[in-house]
């Protein structure tokens, strides 16, 4: 079987939105499936079947899940409510809406009862769309100010989001296609090392710098309000100095398309989070899914059955991780295998 080479994958990974499509090209190619792509924007393509049927995909966007069944798993509300009616732990959380969405609706839980709601849990808080992905404007608030600052740029977006308390642990990724894991990883959050003279500004310059010649183009944002807020909880500015060696995290959600990272435990895993994974993705109807885990210890350890340490984020049924490719090489190998899979699930006769 041939391999895709990691100059391949670079350049599948210089346009994210282009990823999975030229991806999937390449590996039509090795596989012998007929993969086309819309020629213009490359970012859409249709598989043709052995026996004539065709499926299409768009970006991350696969049919490989029923559209009932995403659209729920797009719905952090909805997905929260299901994923605890099976029996899951999830992170405690309560829906409101936008000021236009709640006087449409008729409905008292508006962005000021999301602040007493938000009292009443105890600063601080996590405020996040109720639909957005990657992480988009997920944001810690530990007063009042940077709570209603973020509710406005959320309903700027979106016409609901959540309030949960702050929960700590270790933040996993796991991806599943029907029943097996795929692939699996800690996400750890945008952080600067201090070099003794540089300011963290100019830390995030470096970081950039840095990103690029890796080959991933993830963009940091400098001037995201939750940096900012960050800084100001902790009693700094983006003009201060760290000491050598000295490691800060700037953001609060630990996103790689925000300008996380990660570190790779697809081998180490221990088989009941595979397991709790897998479960999870099955009892909410999907086949492709990345389930997003906090965990109170190492992964790699067994689950303890009786104890609550682990809850689950959130699960995304369009898992982008292109990010993901661009942290190592062994990631674009793990990527690309992964999507080999991906592609021959897809492309296998309905019913067969």
């Amino acid at each position: 079987m041939a391999e895709v080479k990691d100059g391949e994958i670079n350049e599948a990974c210089e346009n994210p939105g282009h990823f999975v499509a030229r991806l999937f090209e390449k590996l039509g190619e090795e596989e012998g499936i007929d993969v086309h792509l819309e020629p213009e924007w490359k970012h859409v393509g249709r598989i043709t079947r052995p026996d004539g049927t065709v499926t299409h995909f768009r970006g991350t966007n696969l049919d490989l899940n029923g559209i009932g069944s995403m659209e729920i798993a797009r719905d952090k509300g909805y997905a929260s409510y299901f994923l605890k009616r099976a029996g899951y732990n999830i992170i405690p959380s309560k829906t409101f809406y936008s000021p236009k969405f709640a006087k449409a609706l008729e409905n008292q839980d508006d962005p000021e009862a999301a602040y007493k709601y938000a009292e009443d849990l105890g600063f601080p808080v996590v405020v996040k769309p109720n639909s957005a992905s990657q992480g988009k404007l997920v944001c810690v608030a530990n007063d009042r100010q940077t709570f209603i600052q973020a509710v406005r740029k959320i309903c700027k977006i979106d016409r609901c989001f959540l309030v949960q308390p702050l929960m700590t642990g270790r933040d996993y990724r796991v991806v599943v296609l029907d029943g097996e894991v795929l692939s699996a990883y800690e996400r750890l959050p945008l952080t600067v090392i201090g070099d003794g003279t540089s300011t963290i500004d100019q830390l995030l310059d470096k970081k950039q710098i840095e990103f690029k010649s890796r080959g991933r183009d993830t963009t940091i944002n400098k001037l995201d309000f939750r940096i900012g807020s960050r800084l100001k909880r902790h009693g700094m500015k983006r003009t201060t100095i760290l000491t050598f060696g000295e490691k800060f995290e700037l953001l609060d959600n630990r996103n790689l398309s925000t300008g996380g990272e990660a570190i790779d435990v697809t081998g180490t895993i221990d088989h009941t989070y595979e397991d709790l994974a897998v479960r999870i993705v099955r009892d909410m109807g999907l086949r492709y899914c990345g389930v997003d885990l906090m965990v109170q210890q190492d992964i790699n350890k067994p689950l303890e059955s009786r104890t609550n340490n682990y809850h689950v984020i959130e699960i995304n049924s369009a898992p982008g991780i292109d990010h993901y490719a661009e942290s190592g090489k062994k990631q674009k190998l793990i990527v690309a295998e992964m999507y080999r899979k991906v592609l021959i699930a897809l492309a296998k006769t309905r019913n067969a």
